[in-house]
């Protein structure tokens, strides 16, 4: 794990490339303490800066940037190929110079190509590779979006990196805040990708190749989601039984893959089935103890330490619990801006960069059980949004389109046709004219998939919360174009789109690297992804029963008792601490002066409701944290 920064500039505007891309690449320490480099070719105007996490071969052989054998490549890249053995041997070459996944990716790239060398990879990685005789810059991504990597072109200068730090460091780069972005944040607690905070930069999206030729940029899809699951859907025709015992194969040869390392690995426990599955076989497959780590919230009704001990117990693994006060986490506030740089609303950020930062003392790797839940059915929506749609589409179309005209009335109004007129302030902003703009909202959805960008949408119901912000389209907004024959699947296919990179991929890499931890997640291996997608929907949800089949395996190595218990997740008291300790913080940033001074946030609406969740007449704890992620961000650029 590592981090990179670089440019391509056409112009000669960047007056020393070298401090330029080392002040890129220095913003990204964090990511990589081990090592640092530069590689600049003038003549061709571009530069790659890199900083080192070493994790494979930790010799000098592990350097980057790198050069190809033959010269041709120049690449910095981020991430792990955890099938470099395998690719080493197809590749019968006798003189490595040693052992990393770098080198081994760097001769597959110049034997076979980028497309197919990225085919051939089973890994979590970002890419950038120039061309020495093409002079074409090349970025790539892997096929979940595991790993992040921004771009942005700015009066001729094309800059790229692994966080949107590095890229503001460039000179040339134009800060101003894209306001369709930040409604996307406000709407959802994260930016779906393309999009960024800033108008100027994208992420490059999971699964592709993005090109700079001669100044023309260009992109193409390697790996599609949608894609690869109509391919498979379906495809399984065995039973549960078999089911079981190939996933059971599949995960045992991928955690196997992720344990590899020249340093110290460990994995993330909750007592979870998630959690449970992947210590398990770790255990089962290595020679020593296993260690294992887990968050001990002090507010009992939040903690799951008990069950992860009762795990590690069983299983034999070395067991670390981390306590967590209010203190911990309220400590870490002020550092959420800088370590996501760019505005993050997952209140489980704050128990995982602690539980990271623990981790951190005993191992440089941690497996996590990220993933599972998006691809075995472990959440209710799957069940829940599918038969909402139904129920949706069962309305005539008349009716549909009444409600839209409807929907399109302010709340205000809506409040008195419904006789409460008389309900003033906060009341009428937390009564039922919200309540039915949000019902008209969902019975004019167009798609499955729009209802399910509603699910996570916040703000419903209310005018806009940012002025003067448009509509960012994002994959919620793709139609029947994206759906499969299985509404169940299309909902998580859907997830493993937006919610799965853009929220828990993000939450986790920025989150470890702040602490140089390389976090590695066995479930989203592309042919546990794509056997997932494979399976019908009764081997994954039976009943009420979310990760049947993935449950199955857990119990050929943990008994039942220890894990069948309702699901918990990484739940944070933000509303009991937006009116106890975090009240002051909040009163300063949600300040309705302030809000107006600034121009981008509907300063009325959001003072209103902070004043409801003060005073308790409604409970916006999410909404406001949300607001509270972009201000506290906002502020922090000084």
């Amino acid at each position: 794990m590592c981090g990179f920064a670089g440019f391509l500039d056409l112009t000669s505007q960047t007056p020393d490339r070298a401090a330029t891309v080392a002040a890129m690449a220095g913003t990204l320490v964090h990511r990589g303490p081990d090592d640092s480099g530069v590689w600049i070719d003038d003549r061709a105007g571009i530069a790659l800066g890199f900083r080192r996490l070493a994790i494979l071969d930790l010799s000098p052989h592990g350097h980057q940037p790198m050069l190809s054998k033959d010269g041709r490549w120049a690449i910095a890249f981020n991430g792990e190929i955890y099938n470099h053995a395998d690719l080493r041997g197809r590749l019968e070459r006798s003189d490595w110079l040693g052992h990393s996944d770098t080198e081994v990716l760097l001769e597959a790239i110049s034997r076979w190509g980028l497309d197919r060398a990225l085919a051939q990879c089973d890994g979590m990685f970002a890419i950038a590779l120039w061309d020495r005789v093409e002079r074409v810059l090349y970025l790539a991504r892997d096929r979940i979006g595991e790993k992040p990597l921004y771009w942005a072109e700015c009066g001729g200068v094309f800059s790229f990196g692994s966080e949107l730090k590095a890229l503001v460091r460039h000179p040339a780069f134009d800060d101003s805040i894209d306001r369709d972005a930040l409604a996307l944040f406000l709407k959802f607690g994260w930016i779906a990708a393309p999009h960024t905070i800033y108008r100027a930069a994208r992420k490059l999206l999971p699964g592709t190749i993005l090109s700079v030729r001669g100044g023309k940029v260009a992109s193409q899809t390697y790996w599609s989601a949608a894609e690869r699951a109509r391919a498979v859907a379906g495809s399984f025709g065995g039973g549960r039984a078999a089911a079981a015992e190939r996933l059971n194969q599949l995960l045992r040869a991928s955690v196997s893959l992720r344990m590899q390392a020249d340093v110290p690995v460990g994995v993330f426990l909750s007592g979870g089935i998630d959690s449970s599955v992947t210590a398990a076989i770790m255990q089962d497959m290595s020679p020593r103890p296993v260690h294992t780590f887990t968050i001990a919230f002090a507010d009992k009704g939040y903690d799951e330490s008990p069950h992860a001990r009762a795990v590690a117990d069983h299983l034999g693994c070395v067991h670390t619990e981390v306590p967590i006060t209010d203190d911990d986490a309220l400590a870490l506030v002020p550092d959420l801006p800088s370590i996501w740089d760019e505005p993050f609303a997952d209140p489980a950020q704050l128990p995982t960069c602690l539980l990271a930062r623990a981790t951190r003392q005993d191992v440089t790797v941690a497996l996590s059980g990220d993933g599972a839940d998006e691809l075995f059915g472990g959440y209710g929506i799957y069940r829940s949004l599918p038969a909402d749609w139904r129920r949706l589409e069962a309305i005539p179309a008349w009716l549909r389109r009444l409600a839209g005209g409807l929907d399109l009335m302010p709340s205000a109004m809506l409040n008195a046709a419904a006789g409460l007129g008389h309900l003033v302030g906060r009341k009428r902003r937390s009564y039922p004219g919200f309540r039915v703009k949000k019902a008209f909202e969902q019975v004019r959805t167009g798609s499955l998939a729009q209802l399910h960008g509603q699910h996570y949408a916040r703000w419903r119901g209310m005018p806009a919360p940012v002025l003067g912000a448009g509509r960012a389209m994002t994959a919620f907004d793709d139609g029947p174009a994206a759906m499969l024959a299985d509404p169940s699947l299309a909902v998580m296919v859907m997830d493993a789109r937006t919610y799965l990179p853009d929220d828990l991929c993000v939450k986790t890499d920025r989150a470890t690297m702040a602490y140089s931890l390389e976090a590695r997640l066995p479930f989203l291996d592309h042919a546990i992804v794509e056997f997932a997608w494979s399976l019908p929907l009764g081997l994954k949800i039976d009943g009420d029963i979310g990760k049947a089949v993935l449950r199955d395996v857990l119990y050929g190595y943990v008994p039942r008792a220890l894990v069948d218990r309702p699901k918990m997740g990484f739940e944070v008291p933000i509303g009991r601490w937006l009116t106890g300790r975090l009240k002051g913080w909040a009163d300063d940033l949600l300040d309705e002066g302030r809000l107006r001074a600034q121009g981008l946030l509907n300063a009325p609406m959001v003072s209103a409701c902070w004043r409801d969740h003060r005073l308790g007449a409604k409970n916006w704890q999410t909404e406001l944290w949300h607001a509270l992620m972009f201000q506290a961000w906002f502020e922090s650029r000084g």
